[in-house]
């Protein structure tokens, strides 16, 4: 089987798994008493059973290992691209530290490690000296094995049919050897980045929907930014990604419904942030790396300087977020959710484009995300009121 082959399959098991596994899950959940009850973050109105992220958990991990053992057996990936000049070209990526497997591996277990975390929270709670350790702990030792993994990768390059070998701008390849300060600071990035995220995603999932749009929207676009930068890995990730949070959709937004849990959120953060920080290690552009994860990135930073300049604490339970006060103008939780989904796509798209452009239309492409931005947090403001 092919790389990109066994990519689709991890993505098959994954929403196939994440379709059937709440029915043993809930059951669980239900004897445990995982339940969220209504606060002054909620916007729901009574108790609604939490915790089904531990299903999703399963199956992308479970999806995920299996892309890991497919390409490592299947050697060195080779991948066909449309070079600058219209002729095919064909990247391999060779076996070892770098090689197809290794940057999958540490995102599955970087994200299995989120997600763990998450399910401690959502059985026992922890204190915010011990989750803070935890998710600095989670972000600095996936950030060190990927940059690591980044700097001792190997990639052959070469054209169909032999001649010379080049990349258009819409071609990179990962890391080369860099000395040890230039390490210590993308370490320091991926620490902040990664464990930020994390909470972003725990802040952002308010809404049924909102979560599982954005892990669909996400995967996929990290998927077609590993098609495009010849990374079949990401390929796998992403579509793992998307395939998991798809399949927990229906459980969700039918009755009675179900929520993620901080396992799923957690999750959802750090598969996205742990994918993400690998991408860009490995050859995506900064702009399509983080572009799904601009709305939710914007919506919480926004929000928290809004609550710090008006005098209240960052941390107490509010319904403030853009995606929130867009459910209190009287539009249900999945318009809402599609809306804040829409503008990530739309994002998401923008930073794709920068695979194939120059530094110009890179620097029109960010613009454009944030006029994108810019809009999102205005629809609040924009949107008509809507009657109950």
């Amino acid at each position: 089987m092919t790389a990109l082959g066994i990519a689709g399959l991890a993505g098959a098991i994954a929403l196939l798994l994440s379709l059937l596994l709440p029915v043993a899950v809930k059951p669980l959940l239900v004897r445990l008493g995982i339940m969220d009850v209504p606060n002054e973050r909620s916007s729901h109105e009574r108790p609604v059973l939490r915790g089904l992220g531990l299903a999703v958990l399963i199956a992308m991990t479970v999806a995920g290992l299996v892309a890991v053992w497919g390409l490592s057996a299947s050697g060195p990936a080779a991948v066909p691209l449309l070079g600058a000049a219209g002729e095919f070209e064909v990247v391999a990526v060779r076996n070892g530290w770098g090689g197809a497997a290794v940057p999958l591996i540490l995102v599955v277990l970087g994200s299995l490690c989120a997600g763990l975390l998450g399910l401690a929270e959502d059985l026992r709670g922890l204190s915010v000296r011990v989750r803070s350790a935890a998710l600095l702990a989670i972000a600095a030792a996936a950030g060190a094995g990927i940059v690591f993994a980044a700097q001792h990768s190997a990639v052959d390059v070469g054209f169909v049919g032999g001649g010379a070998a080049g990349f258009g701008w819409w071609a990179f390849a990962p890391l080369g050897p860099l000395p040890v300060w230039a390490s210590v600071l993308l370490v320091g990035y991926a620490v902040l980045f990664i464990s930020s995220y994390i909470n972003v995603a725990n802040f952002m999932d308010g809404l049924n929907g909102i979560s599982g749009f954005h892990g669909v929207i996400a995967g996929l676009a990290f998927a077609a930014s590993g098609w495009c930068v010849a990374q079949p890995w990401l390929v796998a990730a992403g579509l793992v990604l998307a395939a998991g949070f798809g399949g927990f959709l229906p459980w969700n937004l039918t009755k009675p419904g179900a929520f993620l849990g901080d396992v799923g959120s957690y999750l959802l953060g750090g598969a996205t942030a742990i994918t993400s920080f690998a991408a860009l290690m490995f050859g995506v552009p900064l702009l399509a790396a983080i572009g799904p994860m601009v709305i939710s990135f914007g919506d919480v930073g926004v929000t928290l300087v809004k609550r710090i300049r008006a005098g209240h604490k960052w941390d107490e339970p509010h319904k403030e977020h853009t995606y929130q006060r867009i459910h209190q103008r009287g539009y249900t939780h999945v318009q809402a959710s599609l809306m804040a989904a829409s503008c990530s796509a739309i994002a998401s798209i923008l930073g794709l484009a920068s695979i194939f452009v120059g530094p110009i239309g890179t620097a029109a492409l960010f613009v454009g995300g944030l006029a994108v931005l810019g809009i999102y947090l205005a629809l609040p403001k924009l949107l008509p009121v809507r009657a109950g």
